[in-house]
């Protein structure tokens, strides 16, 4: 099942966060965008390239009003032990949260039973904790920070703007669409 306008899953997990271990919530993650990446596991190839693409784009997602959290089945510990001795994970800012038990990853539906690990899974939820952005890859395919960015910009025009939609490949700044019976077979 589509996990697009649903609800963030509740859960309650220790993270990794500018050099100290933090309790985060579901209900904490409300009340801002979010962005959920879940990877398969530290000390790995592609995630930390993924990880530390997402750290070059965190200060402009911040400024949009946008917390990230990564998650794995690894816990805080093995997030900080990764942290400090890679140079690409030792750039990121965001929380690291640790799912040992799978549960964040079961909540979202990206839990690989058999391996115990996440798919690459990328969710973007609102600030009501709704998911507005859901988007899987295999093991094997890194995603795009830039792409994600550029989606939450569409995202968020689109909350802010009821009744105007966005084209594909849409960027900031460029002309939306308004649905309409004018609009049918014209485009």
């Amino acid at each position: 099942m589509s996990k697009i306008n649903q609800t963030i899953p509740e859960f309650k997990a220790e993270a990794f966060h500018k050099g100290e271990f933090k309790t985060i919530t579901s209900e904490d993650v409300k009340g801002k965008w979010a962005i959920f990446l879940f990877y398969p596991a530290d000390f790995t190839f592609v995630c930390p390239t993924e990880l530390e693409d997402m750290a070059k784009h965190y200060e402009e997602l911040q400024s949009l009003g946008v917390e990230v959290y990564s998650v794995s089945t690894d816990t805080h510990f093995v997030h900080k032990a990764w942290h400090d001795t890679s140079e690409a994970i030792g750039k990121i800012q965001y929380p690291m949260l640790g799912d040992p038990t799978g549960r964040i990853a079961r909540g979202f539906d990206v839990m690989i039973e058999e391996e115990g690990v996440a798919l690459r899974g990328t969710f973007l939820a609102d600030p009501d904790g709704v998911i507005k952005v859901a988007e899987l890859h295999d093991l094997g395919i890194g995603r795009s920070a830039k792409d994600m960015l550029r989606k939450v910009k569409a995202a968020q025009y689109v909350r802010d703007n009821d009744g105007e939609v966005c084209p594909a490949a849409w960027e900031a700044g460029q002309e939306t669409l308004t649905p309409s019976l004018d609009l049918v077979g014209k485009i």
